[in-house]
């Protein structure tokens, strides 16, 4: 099955050559998001907890332009800058998904574009 490449009108647009949500064989992969705002394409300011919501919401936001809902979503990876902060997304996480939660992955890792605290993709299934 070919890979395709939704248009999407809600979330933000990518800042270099990827896209932001692609398509194939029934699954929907949905590229790591940071902070940006997707009307203003401002970078939200804030702690952790503050990027995760924005995170979250635009990744919510994705899904709704190609029919999907965070229910859809099989597996995600979470992305730290500071592991010590995996409470406090968590939390924000846990209040996106109403049934039982996908799989999920969390890494501490050395750096994330543009100094952002909070990176997350995830891949849903149609």
């Amino acid at each position: 099955m070919p890979k395709t490449v939704p248009t999407i009108s809600h979330g933000p647009k990518p800042v270099g050559p990827y896209s932001i949500v692609t398509e194939a064989a029934g699954l929907v992969f949905v590229s790591g998001q940071v902070a940006f705002d997707p009307t203003t394409h401002q970078r939200i300011e804030g702690d952790t907890a503050t990027e995760a919501e924005r995170v979250m919401t635009n990744i919510g936001s994705i899904l709704k332009d190609v029919g999907l809902g965070f229910d859809d979503i099989v597996k995600t990876s979470i992305f730290l800058l500071d592991i010590n902060d995996f409470k406090a997304v968590n939390e924000v996480y846990g209040r996106f998904f109403t049934g039982p939660p996908p799989a999920r992955s969390t890494f501490q890792v050395a750096a994330l574009p543009a100094g952002f605290k909070v990176e997350i993709e995830v891949i849903a299934a149609r």
